[in-house]
């Protein structure tokens, strides 16, 4: 393979010499002048295995011992900073370690200093004269825990602590990104120890560069790294890894938190990261004393209030300011509030009640209160005239409206106000409103920062949304539906579901004809139908918003018809009059809690949750994949609610969510503009009608039979098969035909089973066999099963045996028969030699272990495997060498059982042999001794040197040679050994 795109070359070294560079400057797309500092001091291998002490230490040491002396010189000396060393090697290897190691980088760590006789916080990193900290860069960064090894690519460490790494891979790779993450995956299993420590991690080839915190290997969890930059691999790297970002992104944009007891790691976004800076930025801006945040739901605005209150905080130029975060009752109750200090921010009170805040203000608190809007409810004016207060108010659309906002600006009446919204300003507000409450300091369009729905869903942030009409007859009347809903001057800009609700308990008619027996009974009908034919069997759960309370009753009555009872629950707040009809539906709030857990997992009940107002705000389940929507909605509360389904998910096996899916029984996507009242631009790409999705496929298909279903057009099976194979050789072809049946199979998910599949059914499963097939032998070691979607997998396994492609050979463990059975078979030889090595493959895989000397040999048969497929062996050539390599095989299994040799042994003979020494089996037998004398090798990084010197020794002692042959051939015997597993 060449250079151009490989992963040392074309992607590791570069990044290397890009921080090593002093500095770099771009100009932003707004025209401003963005200064970036670099200056990384490149340390080798070697040298950092020095400084680390070996492959078991994790700190540059001297270098760590200084900086802390520097950092804290008014009580820290060399043997406390040993002290702290120990204490950071030592952390649990999880990532509760992880979360201990970064206490000490917020400066929250603390060490007793025995001639004070007390703790002490520990300075780890000075956040505000960046220079006085050292910046490293090392690559291949060898570490063992004693029993498995690891050399993550690039390893980047402040203050001698290895704080980030990025993995690597070439540029040509399929799968790059993907693959990557598994190495990273791998690390965090094998050596956890390393990881405990580390931060954060990137990874990039060269086209795409995503990061993410350590202990979330979740791929919903990488984030597209982006600057206001142009979006060159340089400018990416550099960006991203300027000294001042480096160390703001370990201390101010990272978190900590729990979740249902289990802890959890967040890294803001880039988005997120440029909203707190901006909103750092207003707070310092006299002249300005407002600012709205628009981003869209489910772009982490939580956390994004979080960080920028914490940050204000901290700001000494704010003169130990008070802080009041507005939140409602969800955010309230989950445990993130409950839990801020751990997050770093002290000093934080929770007002119980209108007194307690009120007491609060009054007595000029300072730090973090954390309230819902309606405790300033009667409050009295001017009760703090301080300008160092700085409100941050959630959901601000409809939060401040009316008295409760008038209440609240009426009694801290210099304070700053930072809105944040998830839904854009409709355009009956431009002017009055949420605008002048917030955005008169932004104008034209009053935002301060803003993360629209089209960008959320480019950066994967959220999944597009599609949806369908529900059949006429179970719609409701449309004139009706215009007359007593969309018409309405009063629904207009709706941005609250209490006020959507006192519009519709008017709207008597149309109330009445949703609730209609007859007409509830058909729809769940329907919902059964689709649930258990298009949702169920990709795995996702759904909700059923029903138009009140009494609807979502008579659903659950009508759908425990037809569905065991617990596929479904009803959530709605419960009122003290309610008729036994609605009260056997009531659930305290433990059950509620439970319920709302449960639903979140794949392999617990209930499956659809029936809800009308509870649920549709501030409720996160990823796996919620479709909404059967009967409630009259629109504007903000509209956005809000089919939200709930655009959250990435991604399961167990590795396949991820491509959207969300609403179906609507009421009729309101038939009139979108009424629908959503706001700027086309602000809106673009929320939802469309899934017509979009069946022309698309109906164009992708056409196109198949064009460039694809051509290559088997009239074949045979097994010549079908082969034409696949040969016409695939190809790796960019691969590629291109990977991509578009990905896309192909993530649409046919998303509407299968339709009747307009009929025409297409036979097709689409021929090309997901020829899908199956290239990745079968072509991309070996990546599991068929998670790349195909639930649907097609289910496709496929339905026709196993009768398909219009298909393999003529069988795969099967190598043996003496092995070359016997491949001259009779009658198929071609493209296919002989895709046999023959995945027949290596397999006995390697299920004899490796006890036989070490079979990877080498694997090694050889890639090796060839490689050049093929690259065109730079034809077949012929090709499959001759793999025939010898069965020979070679079959010679080495008969070799082992007639000399006798324990497979180690056997496998260092094996490799000596093979490398020309004649001498092999006496040297063989005297690496056994040195073996015998070092039982415990492989995890002791003193014996292993040992062991290598003593190998070293065998060889020039018996056959002189030159010393690059003896460390190569050494080295490769240690390599195999360690990948057999054996001693």
């Amino acid at each position: 393979m060449s250079s151009l795109g490989g992963e040392r070359y074309a992607v590791q070294n570069p990044i290397i010499n890009y921080v090593k560079e002093q500095s770099a400057e771009y100009i932003s797309e707004d025209g401003n002048k963005i200064f970036i500092k670099l200056g990384w001091e490149y340390v080798s291998p070697n040298e950092a295995l020095r400084l680390r002490g070996g492959k078991t230490g994790l700190v540059f040491k001297e270098i760590f011992i200084n900086q802390m002396q520097r950092l804290n010189p008014s009580f820290m000396d060399h043997l406390l900073a040993e002290e702290v060393i120990k204490k950071l090697e030592t952390v649990p290897p999880n990532i509760e370690g992880n979360f201990t190691v970064w206490k000490y980088l917020k400066g929250l760590g603390t060490i007793f200093v025995p001639g004070e006789k007390r703790e002490r916080n520990i300075k780890f990193l000075d956040t505000e004269d960046i220079d006085r900290n050292t910046f490293h860069v090392t690559d291949e960064f060898e570490f063992t825990n004693g029993i498995k090894t690891i050399r993550p690519d690039i390893v980047f460490l402040v203050n001698g602590v290895p704080l980030l790494f990025i993995e690597t891979k070439a540029a040509y790779k399929i799968g790059g990104i993907s693959e990557a993450l598994e190495q990273v995956k791998r690390y965090h299993r094998e050596c956890p120890e390393l990881l405990a420590v580390l931060q954060v991690y990137a990874l990039t080839h060269i086209l795409k560069y995503y990061y993410s915190g350590t202990w979330n290997t979740s791929e919903k969890l990488l984030f597209n790294w982006k600057e206001e930059v142009s979006g060159d691999f340089e400018s990416l790297v550099k960006t991203f890894l300027d000294r001042e970002r480096v160390v703001k992104l370990l201390v101010d944009f990272l978190m900590f938190t729990k979740q249902d007891d289990e802890r959890k790691k967040v890294i803001l976004r880039p988005h997120q990261m440029r909203a707190v800076n901006k909103i750092v930025e207003r707070a310092e801006d006299s002249t300005k004393k407002r600012g709205l945040i628009w981003h869209t739901q489910g772009s982490g605005k939580t956390y994004t209030m979080i960080v920028a209150a914490q940050k204000i905080i901290e700001n000494p130029i704010f003169e130990n300011p008070t802080v009041i975060m507005l939140v409602d009752r969800n955010e309230l109750e989950s445990q993130l509030f409950g839990n801020l200090a751990a997050l770093g921010i002290e000093n934080v009170e929770v007002a119980e009640n209108k007194k307690h805040l009120q007491n609060l203000l009054s007595r000029d608190r300072r730090g973090l209160i954390v309230t819902m809007i309606h405790k300033f409810e009667d409050m009295p004016e001017n009760i703090n005239l301080r300008k160092n207060i700085f409100v941050l108010v959630d959901e601000a659309h409809r939060t401040t409206g009316g008295k409760l906002g008038n209440f609240l600006m009426g009694a801290i009446p210099n304070a700053t106000y930072i809105g944040f919204t998830g839904t854009p300003i409709d355009k009956t507000s431009y002017g009055r409103g949420t605008f002048i409450t917030f955005g008169r300091d932004d104008p034209p369009k009053g935002y301060l920062d803003k993360y629209s729905i089209a960008e959320s869903i480019e950066d994967g942030t959220t999944v597009p949304l599609y949806y369908t009409l529900a059949p006429n007859e179970l719609q409701v009347d449309k004139e009706l539906l215009e007359k007593e809903f969309l018409d309405l001057a009063e629904a207009e800009g709706m941005s609250d579901i209490e006020e959507l609700n006192k519009v519709l308990d008017k709207a008597v008619t149309l109330k009445n004809m949703l609730k209609n027996r007859e007409r509830v009974e058909k729809v769940t009908r329907y919902i059964v139908d689709h649930y258990q034919n298009y949702i169920e069997p990709m795995g996702y759960k759904a909700f059923l918003v029903a138009v009140d309370r009494e609807a979502c009753a008579l659903y659950k009555e009508e759908l425990d018809k037809y569905l065991p009872p617990d596929y479904s629950k009803v959530v709605y707040s419960p009122s003290y009059n309610d008729p036994p009809e609605l009260s056997r539906y009531r659930i305290s709030e433990i059950e509620e809690k439970r319920i709302r857990n449960a639903f979140r997992k794949p392999d617990e009940l209930p499956k659809i949750l029936i809800v009308t107002e509870k649920l549709l705000t501030g409720f996160d389940a990823p796996i919620l994949y479709c909404m059967y929507l009967d409630k009259p909605m629109r504007d903000h509360v509209l956005l809000q609610a089919i939200a709930r389904v655009n959250r990435p998910y991604e399961d167990d096996e590795g396949r991820k969510k491509s959207s969300g899916f609403v179906l609507d029984f009421v009729g309101i996507f038939d009139n979108l503009e009424k629908a959503l009242a706001f700027d086309s631009q602000d809106i673009e790409g929320i939802v469309q009608d899934i017509e979009v999705l069946k022309k698309r496929f109906e164009e992708e298909m056409k196109k198949a039979r064009e460039e694809h279903l051509t290559l088997i057009k009239g074949k045979t099976p097994d010549k079908a098969f082969e034409a696949v194979l040969e016409h695939f050789r190809d790796e960019e072809k691969r590629k291109e035909f990977y991509k578009f049946f990905k896309e192909l199979s993530a649409i046919y998910e998303i509407i299968s089973p339709d009747a307009f599949l009929r025409p297409y059914a036979n097709d689409y499963e021929t090309l997901s066999r020829m899908y199956k097939s290239l990745i079968e032998n072509y991309e070996r070691g990546i599991p068929i099963d998670r790349e195909f979607t639930r649907k097609t997998a289910i496709l496929v396994q339905e026709h196993t045996g009768s398909g219009v492609i298909g393999p003529t050979l069988d795969i099967c463990e190598i043996d003496e028969e092995t070359l016997r059975r491949i001259e009779k078979s009658k198929a071609s030889d493209t296919e002989k030699i895709f046999n023959l090595i995945k027949s290596i493959a397999l006995t390697v895989e299920k004899k490796g272990d006890q036989s070490p000397y079979l990877i080498s040999i694997a090694e050889k048969a890639e090796l060839i495997t490689k050049l093929y497929e690259s065109r730079q062996k034809n077949t012929q050539e090709t499959l001759d060498e793999l025939k010898k390599i069965i020979d070679e095989i079959n010679s080495a299994q008969k070799e082992q059982a007639e000399k006798g040799m324990s497979v180690d042994i056997f496998t260092i003979y094996w490799m000596l042999k093979e490398k020309g020494f004649r001498d092999a089996e006496t040297m063989a037998n005297q690496m056994k001794e040195v073996l015998e004398k070092y039982p415990h090798w492989q995890k002791s990084e003193k014996y292993e040197r040992e062991v290598r010197s003593k190998l070293y020794e065998v060889i020039l002692n018996l056959c002189p040679t030159d010393i690059p042959k003896a460390i190569e051939v050494v080295q490769n015997i240690m390599d195999i050994l360690k990948a057999g597993g054996t001693e």
